[in-house]
């Protein structure tokens, strides 16, 4: 796995395959040829220019197919590197959070599922939501938003906290108090530290205890999510479901790495939490 760190490392390879098959050639040469002969209509320099067009177009197809395919391979070994098991593209996440909900429709373009860390299980990955609009002629666009995603399933969570949602900062200070006149389900949690303030945004369900809510982000947790965590990380809890994940699909060892370090990092302290809060912790205390 060592050789394999990047979907880009086997791209060449497989583009150097593709292009030493002879059938790779005999498509381009055909397709190249056919559209000639459809230009000789207007003239042979018309013809010559559909030709060359014809043939760049078949290789920056040739090229797309090896991208995809040292992706797979890529998945591949980095699934066999983890011990996980990798699913292909099209396998739904079930939209178990808000952004799992997000969009007109959504895609998966490669999930792993598996022991993410020695004692939380999870799935790893890769997910689109689709955003569809259409102009005054009726023509239809569609607007990718891509992201890494860990996923995680808590039902012991239910009972201490259903909805929880640490976003990335957006938006100006000054028109907190107003936005938050329009939430009627939710409210912004405002903790001590400056840096989380700076960085996030936190919103919980108004039936949540707000005394096991400033328990989950002690001190110690807080520093971890202001210093540690990569730019743009933020993760969501929602009826025993955690996603944690950050925007743009990772493509390496290292990127695939660290989101599952930071959401299992998660996934701990909130399990933390809920055993130091229980009935029979608690009576152990007293």
């Amino acid at each position: 796995m060592s050789e394999v760190t990047h979907a880009n490392a086997l791209r060449g390879a497989e583009f150097r395959k593709l292009l030493g098959k002879p059938k790779t050639w005999i498509v381009i040469v055909i397709c190249s040829l056919v559209m000639a002969a459809c230009g000789l209509i207007i003239g042979p320099v018309f013809a010559l220019g559909l030709f060359v067009v014809t043939f760049l177009v078949g290789i920056a197809i040739t090229f797309s197919m090896a991208d995809s395919r040292a992706a797979q391979g890529f998945y591949e070994a980095y699934a066999d590197y983890r011990g996980l098991t990798l699913w292909p593209g099209g396998k739904s996440l079930g939209g178990e959070t808000p952004l799992l909900r997000k969009g007109d429709k959504q895609r998966v373009e490669a999930m792993f599922e598996g022991m993410l860390s020695p004692e939380i299980e999870g799935k790893l990955a890769l997910f689109t939501f689709i955003v569809e609009s259409r102009d005054s002629k009726g023509n239809k666009t569609e607007v990718n938003y891509p992201f890494t995603i860990v996923l995680f399933n808590l039902p012991e969570a239910i009972q201490s906290l259903r909805e929880l949602r640490v976003q990335r900062k957006s938006g100006f200070k000054a028109l907190e108090k107003f936005e938050d006149t329009f939430r009627r389900d939710h409210e912004r949690v405002t903790l001590e530290s400056e840096a989380m303030r700076d960085r996030y945004e936190i919103f919980v369900g108004k039936q949540e205890d707000p005394v096991f809510v400033r328990r989950l982000f002690s001190p110690s947790f807080i520093v971890w999510l202001t210093e540690s965590p990569p730019e743009k990380f933020a993760f969501e809890l929602e009826n025993g479901w955690l996603c944690a994940y950050v925007p743009k699909h990772r493509d390496s060892i290292e990127g695939f790495d660290e989101i599952i370090e930071v959401g299992t990092i998660v996934t701990a302290r909130i399990k933390e939490e809920i055993l130091q809060t229980s009935p029979d912790t608690e009576g152990e205390r007293s």
